[in-house]
């Protein structure tokens, strides 16, 4: 699926694409994603989410940050996302 991607972007047929999950995770640092002009690529955050349930997420956060927790859920650019 992600060679069709690819190939309708380059054809003209999708206009762009932003993806979140892809067959290997994390997306390998060679992928074409990673470079395409059309592509933007997300670091799996993707979701349906109801604003009372983000902003609780976000205090959750701001009191680890008080407390001296570490965040949750953070990007690690060494894992690839």
């Amino acid at each position: 699926m992600e060679e069709d991607i690819l190939a309708a972007l380059d054809a003209g047929e999708l206009l762009a694409a932003t993806l979140d999950v892809f067959h290997a995770e994390p997306l390998p640092a060679d992928h074409p994603f990673w470079t395409h002009p059309k592509v933007t690529v997300t670091p799996h955050i993707a979701a349906d989410s109801e604003p009372e349930v983000i902003c609780s997420y976000i205090w959750k956060q701001i009191e680890r940050y008080r407390t001296g927790k570490p965040f949750e859920n953070v990007v690690d650019l060494q894992r690839g996302y």
